[in-house]
């Protein structure tokens, strides 16, 4: 019996061993100088290894999850702190970096966007052509992968696949590329090796392929280039034709998020294959912090993608409305914030002193009847029960009432169930002074209204003061031209940029708030477990849903002007958006509807007919982006590793990173009341044309730009201007914005300027 509770116990010793030296070891992502390998080694890959085996007899091949060599010069590999610190310590090595975590930034939008019908001439072209270009385009979507039965991915009436195409769709137990790739989706690929170690070294549930199995990228996917699908709804919510902003686009689906999220390593090997694959536009909805670029993997794979001619479109981050809260900064990325469109949700509260709030909801069920109900407010005991997280309310208390919910902490759909399995028979979802007015509707699981934060308080200020207080919920369907609309999200992340503060982000806003789109069937539309229901479709809110409709809309301009560079077409997107609202006015923030600012919009809302024909744009180089970089004092190495080049030299910098050649402008006044930047405009429009500038500025600021007239004799002629910032004497406080427009008879080219003084950063 002794030596059998020993042989146990060694066991029981060995196992946690085991244990401690695979919670030691964790992912790192080493940054190698790609020129230094030497001659005897054939490949990389090769030297690569060497590196690793000469650490300690401990490493091997199998440590190494990934080698990059497009998006990233290096590898990801599984490796103990001291092994990383010896790495660093290498010539060879320019960085060693932690595995970074980044996490989803979680129709009616075609007809908001004028997309329902014909777009108009576009260079003497016609819609139909520009639907056959894009048949030549491929959005590649990094997401939580793609449910391939669903309609949005139907191959009717599509081409061949084209010839330069050389992505394919990677088979797994659940995933079958004869049978689920087609000309539409013409790529599926799957990366777990970085989420894999991160999970312990232990098979995960889910199953190894490209199989959606969270919803999120078959969303993000569908809403980017969808093929029409009629009668589409979220259980009769948002009825109509559901279609992407490309319709007549390739897919490629690039799964890099997991359950426990989106791997920095997966991302990159994601995109070092996407480029080789071929893919003309990358689309992003995710992200993590703010990082220097030389330590930001998606903006050093992005770089690559730029290079090769990709344009990529990223999520702006769901942190708003805190400023400074941005993701995916770097100038060479569309990063993109969400605004609602003209469709809302209507639910109402009825109290029992006869008072009527109106709120909104996406409940399908069979709903409350019309009798009041008791209504009761943080019916718990241990002091969240106002926020109703799981187990904070006492089933006691709320058994057959309607529950008020304060929103934050915890997902809104969560707090319905928690209501409903405590016993509760409807739920009023009130903001608190974070969210404000903002408005998001949710497919609840019981009987559930979303309200604002003023009729919210009001709703908790009756429950305190009326003595039996009651309440009943009814819900209103669809209802269509909301005014005003759009109106920035408040949960769109805002800058100003804390990497760069002299380029202003975001860039853009597009439809993100209430966005109908496809849906895997292997999740209910909530998300949550105890979710059974199914639906082909799904109506969700975020940065995310943002992203997608600007990476169909840039497909579409890839289409139209196959030789126009990623940053051409990033100018046409920002210098065409508009900054008024359905009713007029100056775009206003959900929170509190006060009018809001390009730290919020960047250059505005979307408007893809006038970007397929800007008239001018600011076109970049990849020598303006160096200059950039080192305008920055980054170390050589570190640019050398963003821009991926040997012997690049800082002889010619900018002396300030506002210099570089973008389409807005953020001007920070420092030692010097003056500021002054040169602009390059590039003709894309007709030739022979007059463009004469108009500028806006606030008081505090005077703007002057030379020459005040351009003219323009040839398509492609390149001309300069130059404009002074200077801002007046004494002048402290707030921030304050303007705006630099070139117009012609035909285009209004505007430019937003943010202005900030530097002690408000």
């Amino acid at each position: 019996m002794a030596s059998l509770l020993s042989f146990f116990s060694a066991i029981a010793v060995s196992l946690l061993f085991l244990q401690q030296c695979l919670a030691s070891k964790q992912t790192y992502i080493v940054h190698m100088k790609h020129h230094a390998k030497p001659s005897s080694f054939l490949t990389h890959q090769e030297w690569y290894a060497a590196n690793l085996q000469s650490l300690s007899s401990s490493s091997s091949s199998d440590s190494l999850l990934y080698t990059y060599d497009t998006a990233y010069h290096g590898f990801a590999a599984v490796l103990e702190p001291q092994e990383a610190e010896l790495l660093r310590k290498s010539d060879d090595v320019v960085g060693v970096y932690e595995d970074t975590v980044y996490s989803l930034h979680t129709t009616r939008t075609p007809e908001f966007l004028g997309l329902d019908v014909d777009l108009g001439l576009w260079a003497g072209h016609g819609p139909q052509e520009l639907n056959q270009a894009t048949q030549d385009v491929v959005i590649g979507v990094l997401d939580t992968g793609i449910w391939p039965e669903s309609k949005s991915f139907d191959d009717a009436g599509m081409p061949e696949i084209p010839a330069r195409w050389k992505g394919e769709c990677e088979s797994g137990p659940d995933f079958d590329p004869k049978v689920h790739c087609n000309k539409k989706l013409i790529g599926a690929r799957f990366y777990a090796k970085g989420y894999h170690m991160a999970s312990g070294m232990v098979r995960f549930k889910e199953p190894e392929s490209a199989r959606d199995q969270d919803g999120h990228g078959t969303h993000t996917a569908s809403t980017a280039a969808g093929a029409p699908v009629a009668n589409a709804s979220l259980f009769g919510y948002a009825r109509g034709v559901a279609r992407g902003m490309a319709t007549h686009a390739r897919v490629a689906a690039y799964k890099v998020c997991w359950k426990a999220g989106c791997f920095g390593s997966d991302i990159l090997a994601a995109m070092d294959q996407a480029i080789l694959d071929g893919v003309d536009v990358l689309s992003l909805s995710l992200g993590g912090g703010s990082a220097p670029y030389y330590r930001d993997t998606i903006a050093i794979g992005a770089f690559s993608a730029t290079q090769k001619g990709i344009f990529v479109s990223c999520s702006a981050g769901n942190s708003g409305p805190a400023k400074s809260s941005l993701a995916n900064t770097a100038p060479w990325i569309m990063t993109v914030g969400a605004g609602t469109i003209d469709r809302d949700f209507p639910a109402y509260a009825i109290i029992g002193d006869g008072r009527k709030f109106t709120g909104v909801s996406l409940y399908s069920g069979k709903g409350m009847g019309k009798m009041q109900t008791g209504l009761v407010y943080n019916a718990g005991n241990n002091g969240s029960g106002n926020l109703c997280l799981p187990g904070s309310i006492d089933p006691k208390l709320v058994k057959g009432k309607v529950v008020v919910c304060d929103r934050g902490t915890n997902p809104r759909v969560e707090k319905g169930l928690v209501v409903r399995r405590a016993g509760g028979v409807g739920m009023i979802l009130a903001n608190t002074e974070e969210s404000g007015e903002e408005l998001v509707a949710d497919s609840h699981l019981l009987p559930a209204v979303a309200v604002g934060r003023k009729m919210g308080d009001l709703i908790r200020q009756y429950i305190k003061t009326a003595r039996n207080p009651t309440a009943v919920l009814s819900f209103g369907g669809t209802v269509l031209n909301v005014k005003p609309s759009p109106v920035v999200a408040s949960f769109s992340s805002r800058g100003p940029n804390m990497v760069t503060p002299q380029i202003l982000k975001p860039d853009i806003i597009g439809p993100g708030v209430n966005i109908l789109a496809s849906w895997s069937l292997a999740v209910g539309p909530t998300g949550l477990e105890e979710d059974t229901r199914k639906t082909p479709f799904n109506i969700m809110s975020g940065t995310s849903m943002s992203c997608p409709h600007i990476s169909g809309v840039a497909a579409l301009l890839k289409a139209a002007h196959p030789e126009w560079s990623p940053a051409a077409i990033k100018s046409a997107l920002m210098t065409t958006a508009y900054a008024r609202d359905n009713t007029n006015s100056p775009l206003r923030q959900a929170e509190d509807y006060a009018v809001s600012t390009p730290w919020a919009y960047g250059s505005g809302h979307v408007d893809p007919h006038k970007a397929l024909s800007p008239g001018l744009v600011y076109d970049i180089r990849l020598s303006q982006y160096i200059r950039f970089l080192c305008s920055l004092d980054y170390a050589a190495e570190h640019i050398q590793a963003v821009v991926k080049r040997p012997n690049i030299t800082c002889d010619k910098k900018f002396a300030d990173p506002g210099q570089l050649n973008y389409p807005s402008f953020s001007v920070l006044f420092g030692k010097s009341r003056v500021v002054r930047y040169t602009r390059i405009l590039t003709n894309v429009g007709a030739p022979k044309t007059s463009y004469e500038v108009a500028v806006e500025a606030p008081s505090s600021v005077t703007v002057t730009v030379k020459p005040a007239k351009l003219f323009f004799k040839n398509v492609g002629d390149r001309l300069r201007y130059t404009v002074t910032f200077v801002s007046k004497k004494g002048v402290t406080g707030k921030d304050a914005f303007g705006s630099i427009s070139w117009n012609s008879a035909q285009n209004q080219v505007r430019s937003p300027v943010a202005f900030s003084w530097p002690e408000l950063f």
